[in-house]
């Protein structure tokens, strides 16, 4: 089992209260100047090294993707007649479920209150880079998820690596990678948008750059109701770092409220629409969602189970799809804070996240008569990423890694086929 890393980079982690007295010898221009090119050196490099870290995993898994969407076309359509040609039918593969929303949103603004509870971010940049690419929005849906699942791969790497070891980093990213429903992170969908700009929020937040972290908590607020949760651990690290004290809390402690400012705004905007500001909330309803105790989902997912004509039956068969998974990220997050795996109290601010995200997705299964509860949860539990640097404790584990990869590529390959062909992979 790898050793966890407890020891923090000073930036962000140190008593923020410096000697400010007038004795203080200024600094020479010229050595300020040599101190901030080798800053500037020294972030190049770091964030050089975590991209070409990141770069071999994400070009093989949209390899994979694109040789997936061509076999699952030729399934479906038959020969090309021509490559160039069904290229933009190979992208009308990619137009599945939710994508026809948020395009229909980009196009056409907020004109249902149903379609309310997808939040406005992802539409809005579809609508901003629609005209560069040639008046498509689909195109422009699947760039932004492209480039945004880099820059999410390249964050994550280095959030890890600082904070735990490279290979922790390593084999978090690759993990993720391969999550069952990672192919939504290519999709139409917010997944790598969001986490994207989630991760980049924890990051600076974890380093004590208190308004950058606001600036990505605003806009994941705007990308995602899940997005507000980012509060959580900015509330502990601020603690932290301001030694628990809160006589040493400064103003910068209102870039917290930055972060709420994405969820508020939106919520003004409901109100004005729809006269009701929690209109994105009410729209669940449209799609059988309610509010429930946290354990429902689980035990009715195994009653589901249980009532199908049998264990290989497709009621049975998609259950289980989501409830294995679901379950398997309980015990991680359990795992973060005890056992072998487990982080220190000065790394708590992932657990926190992890542990109260995992709460919000349990309470809002489908609900009714619902024969799939969990329907989703999967691909929500992407945004869990805690869990996945616990995972990658546990790889050091040959037996552990190599299950992983094989079980994981197997049915992330399955699913996407699955989506690709029109089946039923929300």
């Amino acid at each position: 089992m790898d050793t966890l890393d407890t020891k923090h980079i000073s930036q962000g982690t140190t008593n923020p209260q410096r000697d400010t007295s007038l004795s203080e010898t200024p600094t020479p221009p010229a050595i300020e100047r040599e101190q901030q090119t080798t800053r500037l050196q020294t972030f190049v490099q770091k964030w050089s090294r975590a991209t070409l870290s990141i770069l071999p995993i994400y070009v093989a898994l949209h390899i994979g993707f694109f040789l997936t969407t061509c076999l699952s076309f030729l399934f479906t359509h038959g020969d090309f007649d021509g490559f160039w040609v069904k290229f933009h039918e190979l992208a009308n593969a990619w137009h599945r479920w939710d994508t026809g929303h948020y395009m229909s949103i980009a196009q056409h603004g907020y004109t249902d209150a149903f379609r309310s509870a997808f939040f406005p971010l992802y539409p809005l940049l579809i609508r901003a880079l629609t005209p560069l690419t040639n008046h498509n929005p689909l195109y422009a849906a699947l760039l932004i998820s492209d480039i945004a699942g880099f820059f999410m791969l390249v964050v994550l790497y280095q959030l890890v690596r600082e904070d735990f070891s490279e290979e922790r980093a390593n084999r978090t990213v690759l993990y993720l990678s391969l999550f069952p429903t990672a192919f939504f992170f290519a999709a139409g969908y917010t997944e790598s948008l969001f986490l994207c700009l989630t991760l980049a929020g924890f990051y600076n937040i974890r380093r004590g750059n208190w308004w950058i972290a606001g600036i990505f908590g605003f806009f994941a607020c705007l990308t995602r109701s899940a997005g507000v949760f980012l509060l959580l651990p900015f509330a502990y690290e601020y603690l932290r770092q301001h030694e628990w004290n809160l006589g040493h809390i400064r103003f910068d402690v209102v870039s917290g409220g930055v972060i709420a400012a994405g969820t508020g705004i939106y919520a003004l905007y409901c109100y004005y629409k729809f006269h009701d500001v929690l209109a994105f909330s009410h729209a669940q309803a449209y799609w059988n969602h309610s509010l429930q105790v946290p354990w429902y989902g689980v035990v009715n997912s195994i009653k589901a189970i249980n009532t199908s004509s049998g264990l290989v039956s497709f009621q049975s068969m998609r259950n289980m799809l989501d409830l294995i998974p679901d379950l398997i990220m309980l015990i991680l997050i359990v795992l973060l804070f005890v056992g072998p795996a487990k982080f220190p109290r000065s790394l708590w601010s992932y657990g926190i996240y992890a542990a109260f995200l995992y709460i919000f997705l349990q309470v809002f299964p489908v609900g009714g008569t619902g024969l799939f509860p969990l329907q989703s949860v999967s691909r929500y539990l992407l945004e869990l990423f805690p869990a996945f640097i616990v995972l990658a404790a546990f790889g050091k584990y040959r037996m552990v890694h190599m299950n992983y990869l094989v079980i994981s590529g197997a049915l992330l390959f399955f699913l996407l086929t699955q989506f690709l062909t029109g089946h039923w992979v929300l």
